[in-house]
C-alpha cells in the first residue's frame, strides 16, 4: 500500500534544495567574480609588461608578443583552476581533467598547435625579427610581431597580413635586412650599334658618382646577355641596405639621361614591314 510525504518530508526536501541553492548559487558567484577578476589582471599584467619591455632599449622587441601572451594564459589558467576548486574538486582531479581537455584539444586542434611550435621555433632560431622585411610561402611585408600562433607584417602598400605561423615555417624564408649591404643588379640593354667598351664606360663613371654606392666591392658592368634587339649590359654594384630602393630608382633615371648625353641608344622592340606589289 502506497504512503504520501507528509508535510514535514515535504518541508525537509525544500530545505535541502534551498542549502543546496544557497551553497552552489554562492560558488557560481565566486566562480564567476573569479573569472571576471582574472581575466581583467591577466590583461592588465600582459599590457604592463610590454609597455615596460618596449621601454628597455637593448631587449629585444621580437620576444615581447609572446612573454605577454604567456603571462596573459597563465593568469587565465590559474583563475580558472581557483573556479574549479571554488565547486570542491580536487587538485588531482584538476590536474587529471586538465590532462584529458589538452589531450583532446591537441588532437582536435592540431593545425593551431602546429602554430604555435613554428612561433616557438621562429623565435628560437631568429631567422628574421621585428622590424625586418622578409619574404615568405605566405606573402611579404615588415614583421610587426610575431605572436604564438601567426605572425603579423605590414605591406608597402599599407595593408596588413596575417600569416600562420606553421606556413611560414615550412616555407623559404628571405630576409632583405638581415646583412647590412645589398648588390643593385641594374640591366641595360644598348644597341648593336654602339660601342661596348664606351657604354661601359659611361655607367661605371655614374656608378663611382654616387656616394651611396660602395667602392668595395667596387661595381661592375658584364655583357649578360645578346638579345635579339640588344646587348644586355649588367651594371652590377653595393649599397647599404637602407639606400638599396632610393639607389635603384635614381641610378635608373640617371643611366637613361647618361645615354641621352653620350648618344647611347637603349631600343625598343619594333617590326618592319615590307610591302610588295603582287603581278596582275
Amino acid at each position: 500500500m502506497e504512503t504520501t510525504p507528509n508535510l514535514d518530508e515535504y518541508g525537509a526536501i525544500a530545505a535541502e534544495l534551498i542549502d543546496l541553492g544557497v551553497q552552489y548559487g554562492l560558488s557560481l558567484i565566486s566562480a564567476v567574480a573569479v573569472l571576471i577578476i582574472g581575466s581583467l589582471l591577466a590583461r592588465w599584467l600582459s599590457r604592463g609588461l610590454r609597455a615596460r619591455l618596449e621601454g628597455i632599449d637593448k631587449f629585444d622587441q621580437t620576444l615581447t608578443p609572446i612573454l605577454t601572451q604567456v603571462v596573459r594564459y597563465a593568469v587565465l589558467v590559474f583563475a580558472l583552476i581557483l573556479v574549479l576548486a571554488e565547486f570542491g574538486i580536487q587538485t588531482t582531479s584538476i590536474i587529471t581533467v586538465l590532462g584529458a581537455a589538452g589531450l583532446a584539444i591537441g588532437l582536435a586542434l592540431q593545425g593551431t598547435l602546429q602554430n604555435v611550435s613554428a612561433g616557438m621555433m621562429l623565435l628560437f632560431l631568429r631567422p628574421f625579427q621585428v622590424g625586418d622585411y622578409v619574404d615568405t610561402g605566405g606573402g611579404s611585408g615588415t614583421v610587426d610581431e610575431i605572436g604564438v600562433f601567426m605572425t603579423r607584417m605590414s605591406t608597402p602598400q599599407g595593408l596588413f597580413v596575417a600569416i600562420p605561423n606553421s606556413q611560414i615555417w615550412t616555407s623559404t624564408i628571405t630576409n632583405y635586412s638581415k646583412l647590412p649591404r645589398r648588390r643593385l643588379d641594374l640591366l641595360i640593354g644598348i644597341s648593336y650599334d654602339d660601342d661596348i667598351d664606351r657604354a661601359v664606360t659611361v655607367f661605371l663613371e655614374l656608378a663611382k658618382s654616387d656616394s651611396r654606392i660602395l667602392s668595395e666591392p667596387e661595381p661592375i658592368v658584364v655583357v649578360k646577355n645578346l638579345g635579339e634587339s640588344s646587348v644586355d649590359l649588367e651594371l652590377r654594384a653595393w649599397t647599404a641596405k637602407q639606400d638599396y630602393w632610393s639607389v635603384r630608382f635614381e641610378m635608373t633615371r640617371a643611366v637613361k639621361i647618361a645615354c641621352d648625353k653620350a648618344g647611347i641608344s637603349i631600343p625598343y622592340p619594333h617590326r618592319q614591314l615590307v610591302f610588295t606589289q603582287l603581278p596582275k
